[in-house]
């Protein structure tokens, strides 16, 4: 792939589903967080909508295994990956997150990426990742990210938002560690997990939106956009290897 196709496949598969940015968006702050659907309510192995399970185009490599499956008695979603690659999609309608809002979710790993290594772009894999998408506004980027995104919108047809967050579970990178995608600095990862974390166990986390946004891409705005997807993923298909992993229930609490 070139120095940012796999981030724009990304976007692009993402941006499908995106609305435009509603006038009067702040308004709705007071307003009930909309319910993410639950893995833990699926009636068989497939995902419950709105969630869609979405690959890269013209089968660029082939698609993760996203189902849904009984791990500890629970019905969880299931992430397996055999060098290749898959994400799966929420979008919300327009958010303006308060500061308070969280994101909760489990997760657990049972086979990690050895190779991955996200500073470069032969490593860019992660076995984990669950994702936070916002509408930033294309004045607040720099002429040349502006110019190729504006570039991208222009060539897909597509709204391609410009700031994701990815919480990822990396084998080598430690904990807390915070950098760009190796392919575009649009996406944002934050290490949460590593290799000093035990595999086939749950762990637990609350994050908070709106203060990890501000974290990552403080240095493009001091207002936190419209957050308009949640984004769960996997993929192997740089570094040629296989994984295996579960998540729980995704919430956002207020």
């Amino acid at each position: 792939m070139n120095t940012w196709a796999k981030s724009y496949f990304f976007l692009k598969l993402m941006a499908s589903l995106l609305w435009s940015l509603l006038p009067g968006a702040h308004a709705l702050a007071a307003e009930p967080l909309p319910p993410l659907a639950r893995f833990s309510a699926a009636a068989d192995s497939q995902v419950p909508a709105p969630w869609r399970v979405v690959g890269l185009p013209k089968g660029k490599a082939p698609l993760a295994q996203i189902d849904i499956a009984n791990v500890d008695g629970e019905r969880v979603l299931r992430l397996a990956t055999d060098k290749s690659y898959g994400t799966l999609t929420h979008v919300l309608p327009d958010l303006a997150l308060p500061p308070q809002v969280t994101l909760h979710w489990k997760w657990r790993l049972d086979q990690a990426l050895s190779r991955a290594d996200l500073r470069r772009k032969d490593g860019d894999d992660v076995a984990l990742k669950v994702c936070a998408m916002f509408d930033l506004p294309l004045e607040k980027l720099g002429w040349v990210e502006r110019s190729l995104l504006a570039l991208a919108r222009t060539v897909s047809g597509e709204q391609l938002p410009a700031a994701t967050l990815c919480y990822v579970w990396d084998q080598n990178l430690p904990p807390g560690t915070g950098l760009p995608n190796a392919y575009t600095r649009r996406v944002r990862f934050v290490v949460l997990n590593s290799g000093d974390a035990p595999l086939r166990q749950w762990v637990t986390h609350e994050r908070k939106l709106s203060a990890d946004f501000l974290k990552a891409f403080g240095s493009d705005t001091d207002t936190v956009p419209p957050l308009v997807a949640i984004v769960v993923g996997a993929d192997s298909d740089n570094t040629g290897g296989a994984s295996l992993g579960y998540v729980g229930d995704i919430t956002m609490k207020q």
